[in-house]
């Protein structure tokens, strides 16, 4: 793992995204892969689940039967002929995934269809399958999933647009390749201040909608996994039930990614007590630092673009800690 490498990928993360939309307008990924017969099983572990929690709940939402679950679990849902699994692994190389895989198709696996969801075809996690689907995240240098959960996120809306006859996800990839060019071209600009109010004494906490509980979780992630920082990532409403209690002992540092209906209340807490508030793609009240791009009043532009703002902090302390 590598500070320096891992900055260079997040730069190249509107190039990767660009040239991923031009593909989706090649060819469909997912063609021929579902139909009104399908159930859907998401596996993989990390920030592989984090993506594929939010479109197994997006494709419940379109009353499509889907469930995430974290590829160890020892509970994992019976299969039938008539569900697709998709297992995901940006390595093509998590044990746990692949152990999922062999156990369901060992087991009541029989009929089932096994696709791999991965950055590299040559894996055993893609002989196991099907059919492999390929992120085309490139290679990551810097030893951070940091572009793979990017096009997870993108190919699995995808998936959904293809079973709904959804909008064209090529131009929301566009629109969110844009906004990223944004948040680094204006980097110097807002990254010092984030930097300085987010990350506090005790850690930095980051909360999200339900519907993009993966940008907190994954943000969280990139301050852990890099510069080894303590974070912890949060839907909105719930955090009012399980982590407004730190607010009254620490000095509470929040990041906030913006959008949620449950926001007032914690508004409340965090203004009563004092805690330092960093706002992501709307203008916040009481926020110590605010950071806008292109589109973020569009919900899915949010989703593939607001845990970069995370990850240059995190490249930033990361790169610090190593000097």
């Amino acid at each position: 793992m590598d500070p320096d490498l891992f900055r260079a990928d997040l730069a190249d993360k509107p190039a990767r995204l660009g040239a991923l939309a031009s593909a989706l307008r090649a060819a469909d990924p997912w063609a021929g892969l579902g139909d009104e017969r399908t159930s859907w099983l998401f596996l993989g572990m990390g920030s592989s689940h984090y993506a594929n929690q939010v479109a197994a709940a997006r494709l419940r939402a379109r009353g499509i039967p889907a469930v995430a679950e974290l590829a160890a679990s020892d509970l994992l849902p019976l299969v039938t002929p008539a569900t697709t699994v998709i297992a995901v692994s940006a390595s093509g190389g998590s044990a746990e995934t692949l152990d999922a895989v062999r156990r369901l198709r060992g087991a009541a696996g029989g009929g089932a269809r096994f696709v791999a969801l991965t950055n590299r075809e040559d894996t055993e996690l893609a002989s196991l399958c099907d059919v492999t689907v390929d992120l085309q995240a490139g290679v990551e240098r810097g030893g951070v999933a940091c572009r793979s959960f990017q096009h997870t996120l993108a190919l699995l809306l995808a998936l959904e647009a293809q079973l709904t006859a959804g909008p064209d996800t090529a131009t929301l990839l566009d629109r969110a390749a844009g906004a990223c060019a944004r948040l680094l071209e204006t980097r110097d600009d807002w990254l010092p201040a984030v930097a300085a109010a987010a990350l506090g004494p005790h850690g930095t906490q980051v909360v999200a909608p339900a519907r993009r509980i993966s940008s907190a979780l994954q943000s969280a992630l990139m301050l852990r996994e890099g510069p080894r920082l303590p974070a912890v990532g949060c839907e909105t409403a719930d955090w009012s039930h399980v982590d407004v209690y730190l607010t009254k002992t620490t000095d509470y540092r929040l990041v906030l990614l913006a959008g949620s209906r449950w926001e007032p209340e914690l508004l409340d807490w965090v203004t009563r007590r004092g805690s330092t508030l960093v706002a992501v793609g709307a203008e916040v009240p009481g926020a110590a630092v605010t950071v806008r791009y292109p589109h973020d009043d569009v919900d899915d532009v949010r989703l593939l673009t607001e845990t970069l703002v995370t990850e240059l902090v995190a490249a930033e302390a990361w790169s610090s800690s190593t000097e």
